[in-house]
């Protein structure tokens, strides 16, 4: 039958060449065989087009450049700003926002009066001044300015005041400058004020300047935007403060009044693990509630240990007697009656903390300092000897004996060869 059957000449299919494979699959033999009938044919899926461009392959080869010229990034920075502020702050979204976020970092003299919070939430009302007009006064009573187009002249010295000078009559140090002392301000230079000036009209000479190169553009803070923004944020975290001690055992039954007082002083603290926040015989040195995380309590024990020549001696062990979660404090009578605490507290995992320095408790009124030492007592100190003692043999036996059944399981491991790359389980399959 297959007497007559020829050999089936080779074809070569090139990748891509749909047809070219589809012909080769149909060669059939001479005589009634054939490859594939005519209902059995399928259908071959197009293979990946693979481009001979080579632009195409040397951009995977390279990294993208990062501009490193300082004046390239200034430029860039302030078109991406006027591009942003064009729109109107309920215009923009989310990512606009990132955007300004990321470019008023890199104003220092913005970024240094403000808080991360209070400027992620400036980036939500910054608006676009533009002035068409020459000679055109600027009051910079007003708010906060950063040039992004065009120049000014000072009329006065100051015509920037940072928040941290904290100057309360600047009117007395405002020098009206002459004309030939008149300085330039350009693009990226600031003016104005983040906090208006109490006691002084909006449109006072104070921090004025004037358009000189024309058209001028600014990115404004309204004064009163960021009193808004401060004064939310300041709200928002006293009664964060306020809800962490709260909760606390010794202070469910403090009148309200009391907590605001004391949640005033607490200032957030961060402790990664395996930190020792306090030692047990000395001073605490802060009042410490847990916002998240974990401590343990930590007490000193003496007993024997033996030596390896038989004899034994007295050493101090650490022993858990316990722990400290969330909604919980410390430190509280060592603080007040400057006495030594009775623990030693250490951190089980990353720690926030919102902690009260003695510094701080000195500004508290009788009433609250006293109703603070009433409500609380010693941490962990009602412990004795004996119950500290009794907790240590049980820890020790616990470890003694998960020690010993670690031992026998690799020991019956061992034994049986189901050692991992030894004796019979060193050997592949395929032997």
């Amino acid at each position: 039958m297959f007497v007559n059957a020829k050999a089936t000449p080779k074809t070569v299919v090139e990748q891509g060449d749909t047809h070219s494979l589809l012909a080769a699959t149909n060669i059939s033999t001479t005589g009634c065989l054939s490859t594939l009938s005519n209902h059995e044919k399928k259908e071959t899926p197009p293979a990946e087009v693979i481009s001979h461009e080579i632009k195409d392959h040397m951009a995977l080869l390279h990294k993208e450049r990062k501009i490193a010229d300082p004046e390239v990034i200034k430029k860039n920075r302030i078109k991406d700003l006027r591009r942003l502020l064009r729109k109107l702050p309920f215009e923009r979204s989310s990512e606009d926002n990132k955007v300004i976020f990321k470019h008023l970092k890199a104003f220092p003299v913005l970024s240094s009066q403000t808080t991360t919070k209070e400027l992620k939430e400036i980036c939500s009302v910054v608006t676009l001044d533009v002035w068409k007009d020459d000679d055109y006064t600027v009051f910079g009573n007003t708010g906060f300015y950063i040039i992004l187009k065009g120049s000014v002249v000072a009329q006065t010295d100051p015509w920037i005041r940072l928040k941290a000078k904290n100057e309360d009559k600047p009117t007395r140090n405002t020098t009206f400058l002459l004309e030939r002392d008149l300085p330039e301000l350009g693009v990226g230079d600031c003016f104005g004020c983040l906090e208006g000036i109490e006691g002084e009209e909006v449109n006072s000479q104070i921090l004025t300047v004037k358009t000189n190169t024309l058209p001028c553009e600014f990115l404004k803070v309204s004064s009163n935007d960021y009193k808004r923004i401060s004064q939310q944020l300041k709200e928002k975290d006293l009664m964060e403060k306020c809800n962490l001690v709260q909760p606390c055992e010794s202070y469910k039954l403090w009148p309200r009044q009391s907590l605001l007082k004391l949640a005033e002083l607490i200032v957030w603290a961060f402790f990664p693990e395996n930190t020792v926040l306090v030692t047990e015989g000395v001073l605490c040195p802060f009042i410490g509630f847990i916002k998240s995380g974990e401590c343990h309590v930590l007490r000193q024990v003496e007993v024997n240990h033996k030596l390896r020549n038989g004899k034994e001696e007295k050493r101090l062990k650490q022993v858990v007697m316990g722990k400290l979660t969330t909604s919980q404090s410390f430190g509280e009578i060592s603080v007040l009656e400057e006495d030594t605490i009775t623990c030693s507290i250490v951190t089980a995992t990353d720690v926030t903390l919102g902690i009260i320095t003695p510094e701080k408790i000195s500004e508290l009124d009788e009433t609250t300092r006293s109703l603070l030492l009433q409500t609380n007592k010693k941490t962990f100190g009602n412990l004795s000897k004996d119950e500290i003692y009794t907790e240590y043999i049980e820890q020790e036996l616990q470890r003694e004996w998960y020690q010993f059944k670690q031992g026998v399981v690799v020991d019956v491991i061992n034994s049986s060869g189901i050692q991992p790359g030894c004796g019979k389980w060193s050997k592949s399959g395929s032997q």
